[in-house]
């Protein structure tokens, strides 16, 4: 199968698309037929090394999420079966075949790329709300609001009842609105926008962009334990909380997948790239500057 595969650290110029032996479905776990994957900045982490606890030893095949078709199911796995439509996550996406360690059905209206855009996206948003203990009527502020994980964090918390302030790029405050955020800008006095903008006092808060705002989320929650970040390891130096792994990813995405059936959750999929152009969808993640997700479609 052809698979996107890397046999040295560095820049995307060391991405290859290769001829590889497909991987099969072990003691619970599925294989899908990968339609599309999505794009994680842990991708292009991993590509430069910046995850290694070593040399590379092997080449490694890229990517974390996928979206498909099940076509080989694993011993003890009863909740899927050949010919079923998933989502979710596993070791080397970016290929024609993939194996996956956690999934949920994707609901039959919901287009692949978008199934592909949403397992990271999703367990980090819940983890988020689980990490300050988020309630129903709390107000939540979200710095880097119009990314990936922004545009999954604004619909599951409205989903669970909470009020959203959304904190992003002049450009992106529609886009974030239409979401169901209340939104404001960057520019100085940012704080005190947000607080005009509360309609009860703001409880909880998370930085998604790592932008040095964990002092002024604080300010504003008054509480650190109620500040989370996902970006800036720093934070707890403040007293506030991290998130960076962990949590039940299979029970985030069974609620991902009842929120894309309701229709209170959708996956915003602004850049979609043929699995040729692995390279260049790393190169712009990196960047960060982008609003909602990129794929990379594998089969149509």
């Amino acid at each position: 199968m052809r698979a996107v595969q890397f046999e040295r650290f560095g820049g995307p110029e060391v991405l290859e698309i290769a001829e590889v032996e497909e991987p099969h479905a072990g003691p619970g776990r599925i294989r899908i037929r990968v339609h599309a994957a999505g794009v994680n900045a842990a991708d292009w982490k991993r590509r430069e090394g910046l995850m290694a606890k070593g040399p590379l030893t092997a080449p490694q095949i890229v990517g974390i999420d996928a979206a498909g078709v099940v076509d080989e199911v694993g011993e003890g796995v009863t909740d899927v079966r050949v010919g079923d439509r998933v989502f979710g996550s596993g070791p080397a996406t970016f290929a024609e075949y993939a194996v996956l360690t956690a999934w949920a059905e994707l609901p039959r209206h919901v287009p692949f790329d978008e199934g592909a855009a949403a397992p990271v996206p999703v367990d980090t948003a819940v983890r988020v709300l689980d990490a300050v203990a988020a309630r129903q009527g709390d107000t939540l502020v979200i710095s880097g609001a119009a990314g990936g994980v922004g545009t999954a964090l604004i619909q599951l918390a409205r989903a669970r009842g909470l009020i959203v302030i959304g904190v992003a790029g002049a450009a992106n405050q529609e886009y974030v609105q239409a979401l169901g955020a209340l939104s404001t800008t960057y520019d100085d006095g940012w704080v005190q926008r947000v607080r005009d903008l509360a309609v009860a006092e703001v409880n909880v808060a998370a930085d998604l962009a790592g932008a040095g705002v964990i002092p002024q989320l604080i300010e504003l929650t008054g509480d650190p334990s109620r500040v989370v970040s996902i970006a800036d390891a720093s934070a707890t130096e403040h007293g506030a909380r991290t998130t960076f792994g962990g949590g039940d990813k299979a029970a985030a995405l069974r609620e991902a997948a009842a929120l894309m059936e309701s229709g209170a959750l959708r996956m915003i999929v602004e850049e979609t790239y043929p699995l040729e152009q692995t390279p260049e969808a790393q190169r712009v993640s990196k960047e960060g500057h982008g609003r909602g997700r990129a794929v990379v479609e594998v089969h149509r």
